[in-house]
């Protein structure tokens, strides 16, 4: 098995669905905890800074939960874990969670921790590209073939009337350093990378530029699901999962805590946190990005008119064959009240 602390999101994958155990996994505590195992679609302990914040601090134990962290490729093998019954939470994309319920695959995204976009298309900063239709005609890389980026930049490139393959050609180049090695090498011109993605690969030296629209800001990132079944038949434990969240978040936005939310982070991916000038910028934007667009609806809020323009790019894109007649089987916000209410 692979440790978690690799700053490279894809890194080495084990057997079968390739799960990576968080160094600090499950916690020695009282043997009445229940535990369940959350899966990450990278290595990064920032961008799943709520749930090693709360670990950190007792948020889940303070709930009778007990947490062992994976990481996984992706949202496409977060949602096989979920459905085999490997994993009992995890962060996927929407586009994903919306396109596995098309196709039968009852999963509820349950708590949406980005809601403003946290990809974008990203050229070299020196670069003639201003706009997603000036990459007509071009390679872009992705992270993997079925990741949430690729859902993200479908949806965009096809409201410049653009399709694959005639318009653009993704090609899955991972990211971090093989992301870099792409660009320097001309395989690809354009990248669809997260904001630890960007941070990574100027950190290497290629200061990088977004030209994503800021209309497209709605097309929010991933958040914390469960298979259907379980959240029905474990309601407190959701409830629980998710106060513990909350918890964190507010903490964690807290100036006067970060010293001590970057030792949680380093706890779990210690390569991650190791120069704290650029930890610190990379969970800045990443706490910019999980602001919701109306706080008084409360932390971990699905908005229905997000999840329908998600929907409907989709359907335009192609990959949807046909609507969902009944979009909110896909997400619930039946616990946000509960969340909300601190102990």
């Amino acid at each position: 098995m692979t440790t978690f602390g690799q700053l490279t999101r894809r890194g080495v994958i084990a057997a079968t669905l390739g799960l990576m155990p968080v160094a600090l996994a499950v916690p020695a505590m009282a043997q009445d905890m229940t535990t369940v195992t959350y899966v990450s679609p990278s290595p990064s302990a920032i961008n799943s800074f709520p749930v090693f914040v709360a670990i950190g601090e007792g948020y889940f134990a303070d709930e009778g939960i007990a947490i062992d962290a994976q990481a996984v490729n992706g949202s496409s093998a977060i949602l096989q874990a979920l459905a085999s019954g490997q994993a009992q939470f995890g962060r996927p994309g929407p586009a994903p969670v919306i396109v596995a319920n098309a196709r039968g695959v009852e999963v509820t995204f349950l708590y949406n921790s980005l809601p403003r976009s946290s990809f974008g298309i990203l050229v070299q900063e020196d670069a003639p590209y201003q706009t997603p239709e000036d990459l007509r005609g071009q390679t872009i890389g992705v992270g993997t073939a079925d990741g949430a980026e690729v859902g993200f930049a479908r949806a965009i490139l096809n409201s410049y009337g653009m399709s694959e393959p005639a318009d653009y050609t993704f090609i899955p180049v991972g990211d971090g350093g093989p992301a870099t090695a792409g660009l320097q090498r001309g395989d690809i011109v354009a990248y669809v990378g997260s904001l630890a993605d960007r941070a990574i690969i100027t950190y290497r030296g290629m200061p990088m530029r977004d030209v994503t629209p800021a209309q497209f800001d709605t097309l929010f990132g991933n958040g914390y699901a469960a298979m259907t079944s379980y959240v029905n038949e474990n309601p407190e434990i959701v409830e629980g999962f998710g106060r513990a969240l909350v918890r964190a978040t507010i903490f964690t936005r807290d100036p006067a805590n970060r010293d001590v939310v970057l030792d949680h982070l380093a706890a779990a991916n210690p390569q991650e946190i190791e120069d704290r000038a650029f930890a610190n910028a990379l969970l800045d934007a990443v706490l910019l990005k999980g602001l919701p667009h109306d706080p008084s609806l409360g932390w971990g809020y699905n908005t229905p008119e997000h999840w329908q323009e998600w929907h409907d790019n989709l359907v335009a894109s192609g990959e949807l064959d046909a609507p969902i007649a009944d979009l909110s089987v896909v997400y619930t916000n039946a616990f946000v009240d509960a969340w909300n209410t601190l102990p």
